[in-house]
């Protein structure tokens, strides 16, 4: 290849929720390898990631994918450094204890899709609302899908740059949807949750729409809100094999409510009131096939012998998987080892 664009994508700095950037680095006789693209350097200050007068940071390459709509492009995932080398305070990804890739994660990515113009949900009308909720959960039809386009494209892009996409479908609101992407390894479940995040992010700018990640873009009423729910098992919970092991695994959570919700993702509160498919914020339980529980055990867990895997409902669509792997990894290992 006499050349390539490598696309380095990054989270900045921003607080409460991180946002994507990324640039083109040209590089030429490039193998196509991650182990080929060069570390990278962008202005810190501009992203809240440094000051002006000692702006460098570093951009590390940890994962590299085809890019389907670029001639001879790459899209690289990185981590942020500082300029010593040290993991930057906004570096999520680095805070995860899972070398060995024990630790396997589903991540379900929901979504409104919103006009640029009313700034609402595709489907609501100027001012107003759609018929309630009931026909948009994997509906069908030009009332009740509103999107699906937009979202079968970023299907097929995301298939084409090798993301294990697992399924898609219209979720409860109107203009809602949901992707969901399974790894083995945290660090990978995160990358390409990211880099399907990125690409979605870059379509809409060709359709004169944006994507909302806030957990309750429509506030106060009567429609869900949007989660990140993170399906988890390791080794333990995979084989666990009776249902004492299984709960002792959820009851490890308990007590560490707060420390899981800090990483849950901005304004969680929001969403998680208890009603609409969620446990209140501050209250904790599990339960099989319970999808008002903070941790739903699956039906297939509980009926293969009690070995499979759990699902935590609590992550917002606009929480770090980065974080929310890290966080389950350790309190799962208080009971696992």
């Amino acid at each position: 290849m006499a050349f390539a664009k490598l696309e380095y994508i990054w989270l900045d700095g921003y607080k409460p929720t991180q946002s994507l950037r990324s640039k083109t680095k040209i590089v030429h006789d490039f193998s196509g390898k991650l182990e080929d693209c060069p570390e990278w350097s962008f202005d810190g200050s501009s992203t809240e990631q440094a000051t002006g007068d000692s702006s460098d940071c570093l951009l590390k390459p940890v994962a590299i994918y085809e890019d389907p709509e670029v001639k001879n492009g790459y899209l690289v995932m990185t981590e942020v450094l500082n300029a010593d080398g040290t993991p930057h305070v906004s570096n999520g990804r680095a805070s995860i204890e899972d070398d060995d890739n024990d630790f396997w994660f589903g991540f379900e990515q929901e979504y409104f899709i919103m006009d640029l113009d009313t700034q609402l949900p595709l489907g609501f009308p100027a001012g107003g609302y759609p018929g309630p909720q009931g026909p948009y959960y994997c509906g069908v039809g030009g009332q009740n899908a509103y999107g699906r386009t937009i979202k079968d494209e970023h299907l097929d892009i995301c298939l084409d740059a090798g993301l294990n996409v697992e399924g898609t479908n219209g979720e409860v609101a109107a203009g809602q949807w949901e992707f969901q992407i399974f790894s083995k390894g945290a660090h990978d479940a995160g990358d390409q949750i990211w880099v399907a995040r990125y690409l979605l992010e870059r379509l809409t700018e060709k359709y004169g729409v944006y994507i909302e990640w806030h957990p309750k873009p429509l506030g106060k009423t009567d429609w869900n809100g949007s989660g990140m729910h993170a399906n988890f098992s390791n080794e333990y919970i995979r084989t666990a094999g009776s249902k004492e092991k299984i709960e002792s695994v959820c009851e490890a959570f308990r007590s560490v409510v707060d420390e899981h919700i800090a990483v849950y993702g901005a304004d969680n509160d929001q969403r998680l009131t208890g009603d609409h498919e969620t446990a209140a914020i501050d209250q904790f339980s599990y339960g099989v096939s319970d999808r008002g529980a903070s941790i739903r055990i699956p039906v297939y867990t509980a009926t293969h012998g009690w070995s499979g895997y759990l699902e935590d409902r609590r992550p917002a669509s606009n929480a770090d998987p980065y974080k929310v792997a890290a966080r389950i990894i350790k309190t799962v290992k208080t009971v696992t080892g």
